[in-house]
């Protein structure tokens, strides 16, 4: 009897439902993992590819793939391509703006020119007209349009007096200096070598900035002119046109200079 019972009881299937939960148990570790490798990986669009495959074995599961791409949609690019592709885009998008920025900026400094042109044009007219070639001329450089006013048109030696049969020259000097808009002007005076020492002056760069500033004061009594676009600067014997060797050399040194700025850098 006993014997009959232990048989049936061997015959018996052993339970295996717990295969199931730890079937599904690994395959969900197995599918962790691979996310992570992924994750791990710079290829972005084999990620994608793993993602969605996993998505569709797992669909009803717990749903850990189901998460959105870390690229958009339709862009699955490397991060390194993507990033060389976004610095030639804006370089490609810069670039044409920084041309034209120059294109423009030339223009400026071509008209501005063409401006200080026209403005040499007019002073050297009021040169012949007054025969005054020997005493002012004018030259453009880069720093702007200079006029050059000998000191025996204004001044009488050692003095920085304008004088009075000269102020109306200096009036009319001032009324060429009128534009619109208005540009920066700086007077300067300039000396020759020779020492001068007198009850005015212990020194050349004194006379010479006392002779720029008596001649702005003159041409500033001219209403339609605005001080703040003037300055005035004494370089005393500093800064020759000429050899000091020669009485033509000094005077051509003595000098009251009119520079007229551009108003775009150069």
């Amino acid at each position: 009897m006993s014997r009959r019972k232990k048989k049936h009881h061997d015959d018996e299937h052993m339970d295996e439902t717990w295969l199931v939960p730890y079937s599904d148990l690994l395959t969900l570790l197995l599918a962790l993992f691979i996310v992570m490798f992924a994750m791990s990986s710079v290829d972005a669009q084999k990620f994608q590819l793993l993602s969605r495959a996993f998505n569709q074995m797992f669909t009803g599961g717990t749903g850990l793939l189901n998460y959105q791409s870390p690229t958009p949609q339709g862009q699955v690019d490397a991060p390194d391509i993507k990033k060389k592709d976004q610095k030639r885009d804006q370089y490609q998008s810069e670039n044409p703006t920084k041309v034209t920025n120059q294109q423009v900026d030339q223009l400026a400094k071509q008209r501005d020119q063409e401006e200080l042109k026209a403005l040499q044009a007019k002073v050297n007219t009021y040169i012949q007209k007054n025969n005054l070639i020997n005493k002012l001329q004018t030259s453009l450089t880069n720093e702007g349009l200079l006029v050059t006013i000998r000191d025996n048109v204004l001044f009488d030696s050692g003095s920085a007096d304008v004088r009075n049969v000269d102020i109306k020259t200096a009036n009319e000097i001032g009324n060429l200096l009128i534009m619109n808009p208005p540009r920066n002007i700086i007077i300067s005076g300039h000396t020759d070598n020779v020492p001068i020492k007198n009850s005015q002056f212990e020194s050349n760069w004194e006379l010479s900035v006392m002779r720029a500033v008596n001649f702005m004061k003159i041409v500033l009594k001219n209403d339609k002119l605005d001080p703040r676009w003037f300055s005035a600067k004494g370089y005393g014997e500093y800064q020759p046109v000429a050899s000091n060797a020669t009485a033509d050399g000094r005077s051509k040194n003595r000098r009251v200079e009119i520079l007229i700025l551009p108003r775009t850098g150069s």
